[in-house]
C-alpha cells in the first residue's frame, strides 16, 4: 500500500490500477454493485478495452459494460435481472446469441472455489457440483478417476484486479466486511495485482473489528472513502462504524426497463457518463431518497412496507399462488418424511413456497432452519418483501456466512439432511433443470446456484407452472441434473419420481381438485405437458388453497413481484 492511499481520489484509483485487455473482477457479496464500477463505465465507455468481465452475478446494471463496448469475454454464474423478478435481460442474450460477447457458465459455488484456488496458489480444487450438467463441459472443469474415486477438479481463476465495496478499511488498506458475503473475497485475495475498494469510511483504527478484516492491506490497490458506494445494492453493517442502507429496489427496476428502451443510452448518461463522479452521483440521489435507503436498514422497516402494500385478500388465487401452496405443503410432507435439518429456498416463487413450508412445519412442531445461497441460515423472512436479498432477513439469521458455508457445506455435508425447493425454466421428464440457455431458442439467465444445490441436497423439489414450454421431453442445455428432484409441484398436478434411480421419469400422481371429472384433470395436466406424461395408478386429489396459505404467501409479496408477474 502506498502512504498516499489516504488522498487518493477514485478516478486516479481506476486510472492507475485498471488497464485495458484486463480480466476485471467485480466483487459480488450482500453489497453487489459499487461505485468502482460505475467509475470504470465514465473512463472506459467506447474505448473497446476488451475486459475480460468476471462476476458471479451481472444484475442489470451489467448491462453497462455491455452496451459501452467494453467486454470481450464473460465469466459468470447468473446473467439477468434481478428486480422486480429474476428475469432475461435482453442486452446479455442478443451480446451472447451473435457472439459479440463469449460467455462461460459456472455456477455460483464452483466459481468462487475457483477463485479459491487461485489465491490459494493451488493448481486445481475438488468440488461436488457440475458433474452431470452442461457446465460439465467446461475446460476448467474436469472429473478425473483417482485411488480415492471420481472427482470434480477445478482450474484455478485468476483476475488482473478486483474492485468491491466495504463499510470500512483503514488508512493501510486493511478492509472489514460485515457477512453475508455470498462469492467471499477470493477475488480481492487472488488478482494479480490486487483490489480497489471504496468505503463508507476510512478508520484510523480498524483493530477492533478485526474480525470482520477480510482482506489485508498488502492485497488493497487503492481505498477510497464512498459513502454511499454500494448504491444501488445495500450494505449490511452491523457492528461497524458506518450507517448501513437497504437495495434501491425502485432504481433496479428503472434499470432493467430502460434497458429494454431505445434510450438507455439518454439513461446511463444521465446517471453515469455526465454525472461528477461519485460525490455528484450521491448528489443526484438526493436526501431524500437516501433518508428512504438509510431507513431501511433498520430490521423493523418492514413495517413501513406492510402499512404501504396492504394485502388483496379478495383477487381470485392465480396459478402461481396455487403452485406455490402445493409446492409448500409438498415440501412438509419432504421435511416431515426426512427429519430434515433445513429448506434451502431457491429464488422467485419457489422461495416463497419454502418460506410457506417452513413456517407451516415449524407451527406443526419441527426444528426445521431455512438457508439461502447468499450466507444466511436459520433466517426469517420479514413480510411486505420477497427477496431473500432483503437485507432485513439477515439479522434474524442465527448464522450468516457465505455461499460455501451453505452451498459447500451445510446443503450437502455430513451430518445436514437438507431438502431444497427450486424453480426453472424448463424441467424434463427426467427432472433435469435448465434455466441457462435454449439451444437455438433464447438465453435464459444461468445457474445460480442451484447447480451446486440440486448436485448435493438430500432432495429437491422444483416449483412452477405447468405447460408445453416449459416441459420439454429433454432439455437441451442442463443446469442442474435431476438425479435428486423428487417432484415437479405445479398448478395442474404433481408430477413425481417413483423412486431416485437413474433414467427414472415423472408420473402424474395428484391433480387439483376442481371443475370436471378426475380423468378430465388428469387429462388437464397431461394436455399441459410437453411430454407424453404418464399417470400414476392411483391419482390423489389436492385440495384448493386454503385462505391461509394464500394471505402468507402475498404478505411476503403484496406487490405481485413473483405471485403475479407481467
Amino acid at each position: 500500500m502506498s502512504s498516499e492511499v489516504d488522498s487518493v481520489t477514485l478516478s486516479e484509483a481506476v486510472a492507475a490500477h485498471v488497464h485495458a485487455g484486463d480480466s476485471l473482477h467485480l466483487v459480488v457479496g450482500h453489497t453487489r454493485w459499487s461505485a468502482g464500477a460505475f467509475e470504470i463505465v465514465r473512463q472506459f465507455w467506447g474505448r473497446d478495452p476488451r475486459f475480460e468481465l468476471v462476476m458471479l452475478s451481472l444484475s442489470s446494471l451489467g448491462t453497462l459494460f455491455f452496451r459501452g463496448d467494453m467486454v470481450r469475454r464473460v465469466v459468470t454464474g447468473y446473467s439477468g435481472d434481478t428486480f422486480p423478478n429474476f428475469t432475461p435481460n435482453p442486452i446479455f442474450a442478443s451480446a451472447y446469441r451473435d457472439g459479440r460477447v463469449a460467455v462461460e457458465h459456472w455456477s455460483f459455488l464452483t466459481f468462487a472455489q475457483r477463485l479459491e484456488a487461485a489465491a490459494r496458489g493451488l493448481p486445481a480444487v475438488t468440488t461436488r457440483s457440475l458433474h452431470g450438467s452442461s457446465m460439465a463441459d467446461n475446460a476448467a472443469y474436469s472429473q478425473v478417476d483417482t485411488e480415492f474415486g471420481e472427482v470434480g477438479l477445478l482450474a484455478p481463476l485468476q483476475p488482473d484486479v478486483a474492485v468491491l465495496h466495504a463499510p470500512v478499511a483503514d488508512r493501510a488498506g486493511n478492509v472489514a466486511i460485515h457477512p453475508p458475503l455470498l462469492e467471499g473475497v477470493w477475488g480481492a485475495l487472488a488478482a494479480r495485482r490486487g483490489a480497489i475498494v471504496t468505503v463508507e469510511r476510512i478508520v484510523e483504527n480498524l483493530k477492533p473489528w478485526a474480525h470482520l478484516v477480510c482482506i489485508p492491506a498488502h492485497r488493497t490497490l487503492a481505498v477510497v472513502e464512498a459513502p454511499l458506494g454500494a448504491h444501488p445494492g445495500g450494505l449490511f453493517a452491523a457492528g461497524l462504524p458506518v450507517s448501513g442502507y437497504g437495495e434501491d429496489y425502485d432504481f433496479w427496476v428503472d434499470v432493467r426497463n430502460r434497458s429494454r428502451r431505445d434510450d438507455f443510452d439518454d439513461w446511463i448518461r444521465e446517471w453515469v457518463l455526465d454525472v461528477d463522479g461519485h460525490r455528484g452521483y450521491v448528489r443526484k440521489l438526493g436526501r431524500d431518497r437516501i433518508e428512504v435507503l438509510l431507513e431501511r436498514a433498520d430490521r423493523e422497516s418492514w413495517r413501513q412496507d406492510r402499512d404501504a402494500h396492504p394485502v388483496d385478500t379478495a383477487a381470485p388465487v392465480n396459478a402461481w399462488e396455487t403452485a406455490a401452496a402445493f409446492g409448500a405443503r409438498y415440501l412438509v410432507g419432504r421435511v416431515e418424511a426426512l427429519d430434515a435439518d433445513a429448506v434451502l429456498a431457491g429464488a422467485g416463487v419457489a422461495n416463497l413456497a419454502a418460506w410457506l413450508a417452513c413456517d407451516t412445519a415449524r407451527r406443526a412442531g419441527r426444528e426445521v432452519q431455512l438457508t439461502a445461497e447468499i450466507g444466511l441460515w436459520g433466517y426469517e423472512p420479514t413480510p411486505a418483501d420477497p427477496f431473500v436479498l432483503n437485507h432485513r432477513n439477515f439479522p434474524t439469521s442465527s448464522m450468516l456466512g457465505d455461499a460455501d458455508m451453505v452451498l459447500g457445506t451445510l446443503v450437502g455435508g455430513a451430518g445436514t439432511t437438507t431438502v431444497a425447493c427450486l424453480g426453472g425454466a424448463q424441467v424434463d421428464r427426467f427432472a433435469d433443470i435448465n434455466s441457462t440457455l435454449v439451444p437455438d431458442g433464447p438465453f435464459l439467465v444461468g445457474s445460480g446456484g442451484g447447480n451446486d444445490t440440486a448436485s448435493t441436497c438430500t432432495e429437491a423439489v422444483v416449483v412452477a407452472t405447468l405447460n408445453p414450454k416449459r416441459t420439454p421431453p429433454e432439455c437441451g442445455y442442463v443446469t442442474s441434473p435431476g438425479r435428486v428432484v423428487r417432484a415437479l409441484v405445479t398448478d395442474l398436478g404433481i408430477l413425481e419420481k417413483p423412486d431416485l434411480e437413474p433414467g427414472t421419469e415423472l408420473v402424474l400422481t395428484a391433480v387439483p381438485e376442481g371443475d370436471g371429472s378426475l380423468d378430465e384433470r388428469i387429462a388437464r395436466a397431461q394436455a399441459a405437458c410437453g411430454w407424453d406424461l404418464a399417470v400414476a395408478d392411483d391419482v390423489s386429489e389436492l385440495s384448493p388453497p386454503t385462505a391461509g396459505e394464500v394471505r402468507a404467501l402475498r404478505a411476503w409479496d403484496p406487490q405481485g413481484w413473483f405471485l403475479r408477474p407481467d
